[in-house]
């Protein structure tokens, strides 16, 4: 049973606090946006952006559960924890708000790793995840400023400043995230 626009803002919204519902807000608003300039379906774009944070609160039990219960990438588990939630949001934007389009689920699966061969929408969720207006970190700006030129150099801009911040605290990288890179790149 799919929920009403509404009703799922309701539900979601509840799941978080107020500050990560606003990023919500500001990541529905870009993501609208971004469809529009680049031809994705905002509908789409919207509903993902709507969903794309739902399982960030969850106890990291309850997402590890989650994961392993019900057959998803336990490679995750190896890495950090914030690239939880993307995977367990997908699972329960399906199981939970009857969200059944693929390239619904899949724009929520990814918008922190990226994937290699990232389809439009994938691109515009995950593009607006970083672009929000409420966002404030260096490089955002330059960031945003790629954006307004292609979905592409906004992407790749953003995963290397990811990448640039993991390296400087000494974290692991997701091999995917460099992978979703170097995928944009050769497709420039």
């Amino acid at each position: 049973m799919e929920l009403s626009r509404d009703e799922l803002i309701r539900a979601v919204s509840g799941q978080m606090p107020e500050k990560r519902w606003k990023h919500t807000l500001g990541v529905m608003e870009s993501a609208v946006l971004l469809a529009q300039k680049y031809g994705a379906d905002p509908v789409k774009a919207d509903l993902a952006a709507i969903l794309h944070d739902v399982a960030k609160y969850w106890p990291v039990s309850e997402m590890e559960a989650v994961i392993r219960d019900n057959g998803l990438n336990e490679e995750l588990l190896q890495h950090d924890k914030q690239l939880w939630h993307s995977e367990v949001g997908a699972f329960v934007a399906k199981r939970d708000y009857g969200i059944d389009d693929e390239e619904i689920i899949n724009a929520i699966r990814w918008h922190t790793s990226g994937r290699v061969g990232m389809s439009l929408l994938d691109k515009v969720v995950c593009l607006a995840d970083y672009i929000e207006p409420g966002r404030d970190f260096p490089g955002v700006n330059h960031i945003r400023e790629q954006a307004e030129h292609s979905l592409e150099e906004g992407l790749i801009t953003g995963f290397d400043s990811t990448i640039s911040l993991l390296i400087s605290q000494r974290r692991v990288i997701y091999p995917l995230t460099m992978l979703s890179r170097n995928d944009l790149i050769a497709h420039l």
